[in-house]
């Protein structure tokens, strides 16, 4: 947990709540250290490495009804880029022409992110302050973020300006396996199997040459 997660996640009714269960003593000298603490709290090498391998994240944002919208994106390993200790940013990629989280951060650029390692368990929230770049406003800056591999039109760029962040536990994180993460594996196999495919046919041909009687015929 970084020095100001405590003192911008546990409002007064989330300290409520960590009273009854018991965890308030702990949990505010965190609050309390974290109000004291000069700010915004810089990412480290290991939260930039985390980021740097992620093909995907949740963004929350918050609209002018109240009702917070939680959205998916993704892209190749490696589109959620660590610009400097305090900011990360994405291309963000034409889709269902909603822009519902683009039309929320318009009016409040309050966000919040979730980044999952589903294979290793671990997971990484992030809360910031985001700035939509468009390609009119600086267009270097969204080639610098195009990918000439990924076939998908680049829309925007968004900065965030990261305040906090924190680790979760790996708890209730179910495991699971991309396609990249298999094909190691999988190829391993796939040899395996070709193998064992000419094997086959050259027993068969060997048989078939054994039961071949003298005048060519097969019995």
């Amino acid at each position: 947990m970084s020095k100001h997660y405590a003192a911008m996640a546990f409002t007064e009714g989330v300290r409520a709540v960590q009273h009854q269960y018991g965890s308030d003593a702990f949990y505010d000298r965190k609050r309390v250290q974290g109000i004291a603490a000069p700010g915004p709290d810089a990412l480290t090498d290991d939260e930039k490495e985390y980021l740097s391998e992620r093909d995907s994240f949740y963004l929350a944002s918050v609209g002018e009804t109240g009702w917070p919208y939680v959205q998916f994106r993704g892209g190749p390993a490696g589109f959620l880029r660590v610009v400097d200790d305090n900011t990360i940013g994405w291309a963000d990629y034409r889709g269902n022409l909603q822009y519902i989280s683009t039309g929320n951060v318009a009016g409040n650029d309050h966000v919040a992110l979730i980044a999952v390692d589903y294979l290793h368990r671990r997971r990484l929230k992030i809360f910031g302050h985001v700035r939509v770049v468009t390609a009119e406003s600086d267009p270097a800056l969204i080639e610098s973020f195009s990918d000439p591999g990924y076939d998908a039109v680049v829309e925007r760029v968004l900065l965030v300006a990261v305040q906090s962040y924190d680790w979760n536990c790996p708890q209730h994180i179910t495991v699971r396996f991309s396609a990249a993460d298999l094909e190691p594996h999988l190829a391993t196999l796939r040899e395996e199997a070709e193998v064992l495919r000419r094997q086959n046919i050259e027993l068969r041909e060997q048989l078939a040459r054994l039961t071949m009687p003298e005048n060519g015929q097969s019995t």
